[in-house]
């Protein structure tokens, strides 16, 4: 399926990053979009091995054929060393543009990316939105295995999701030696998957996994690195109230987030649920800021008597307040956020987000359908109609 499903990401013309988690189709869209260019897959053992001993032979290979412009290096983290030889490319000014793709930032912080600042750009590709889905969307099945392109093309997605962390595990922690505890990171992935959609207490998280504070630090910010996680910050414009100090969690996909969630007998499949819907919403809103250049920040909003609202998006282009309901009838109680968040910003446009089947209007906050929403949020149009 990923090879037929049209990307909302569009191609610039300058050089840029092209950063995604595993199985979010980057190589598959630059393949694509693509012809007449020189490839570099650092995938490639032999490919890997030749260019880790001398990253120089990128240099000879890109002046060696010319005529090709468009000069891909696919997991560019492998090998970071061939950013310089980049730089001095891009600094020839021969027309070149760099497609550089990495599944992971950390091996590229530490070594300077900060090395083609202002002459590469830095963007992401995530997993499928539904409306580059359309009709081939089912909101029950996204809901269960996420929209990660490796799996919605599977045949037995639920035995890719098993395997998926398990496979960053091994690949990029293990072998990239990013831990040194490769089962107390392994616990973490389990423990911190109880935070998704929440607000993250790490003292909590790193007593269940029976590790000091500081290491599980790290493993927050080795998943983000990953491109596995991000957090969203609590929104403190103008607060008129105090407002909570800590983010809250998120996988980068809902099935993700599924498959590392252990399950009980003391668990609420309700409570699971919610978690995941309310993840869905956040990776679309995520996915469809990134492809609109990232004109807006994404918040959520929490005062210090708890009252919350899930999701803040603010910037040149939107100021809405977002409250997802995992329910198909809407109750009073479940507009007091956002009515409590309208009175404190008058300026803002108020939805709620729940699984039943009619859009409403009530009390001045636009109920939509989940499924409907999750359609029409498309980052060629920047309002909700």
């Amino acid at each position: 399926m990923e090879s037929i499903v049209p990307r909302f990401f569009t191609s610039p013309k300058e050089s840029f990053f092209l950063f995604g988690p595993r199985g979010t189709g980057k190589s598959t869209w630059l393949r694509t979009i693509t012809k007449n260019t020189l490839w570099v897959d650092l995938l490639e053992p032999d490919t890997f091995r030749a260019y880790s001993a001398h990253p120089e032979r990128l240099r000879e290979l890109v002046l060696g054929n010319k005529q090709k412009k468009v000069i891909i290096v696919d997991e560019i983290q492998k090998v970071p060393d061939l950013l310089s030889v980049v730089h001095a490319l891009i600094e020839r000014k021969q027309g070149w543009q760099f497609v550089l793709t990495g599944s992971s930032s950390r091996k590229l912080k530490r070594t300077g990316v900060d090395l083609l600042a202002g002459r590469v750009l830095n963007l992401s590709l995530h997993p499928f939105m539904a409306a580059e889905l359309g009709k081939k969307f089912s909101f029950k099945q996204a809901l269960r295995c996420g929209l990660l392109p490796l799996v919605v093309s599977s045949s037995d997605p639920e035995k890719v999701l098993k395997t998926y962390a398990a496979l960053y595990v091994r690949e990029e922690v293990q072998m990239e030696g990013l831990v040194r505890n490769i089962s107390g990171f392994a616990r973490f992935l389990e423990a911190v998957s109880f935070s998704h959609g929440a607000v993250l207490n790490i003292s909590n998280v790193a007593r269940e996994c029976e590790v000091e504070r500081k290491v599980v630090e790290g493993y927050v910010n080795i998943l983000e690195d990953l491109l596995l996680s991000f957090r969203l910050p609590v929104f403190t414009k103008k607060a008129k109230r105090a407002t909570a100090a800590h983010p809250k969690f998120y996988y980068f996909d809902t099935g993700v987030f599924r498959s590392l969630r252990p399950t009980g007998p003391l668990d609420r499949p309700e409570e699971i649920e919610g978690a995941a819907l309310e993840g869905l919403v956040a990776q679309h809103l995520v996915a469809w800021n990134a492809y609109r250049g990232e004109k807006n920040k994404i918040y959520y909003w929490r005062t210090r008597s708890k009252v919350e609202v899930d999701f803040i998006v603010y910037g040149e282009e939107a100021f809405w307040a977002i409250e997802v309901k995992n329910t198909s009838r809407i109750r009073k109680g479940d507009l007091n956020s956002l009515l409590a968040f309208k009175d404190e910003y008058p300026q803002c446009s108020t939805f709620l987000l729940y699984r039943g089947k009619e859009r409403i209007m009530r009390e001045g906050v636009l109920c939509i359908p989940c499924n409907e929403f999750l359609l029409k949020l498309d980052p060629k149009t920047k309002l909700i109609e």
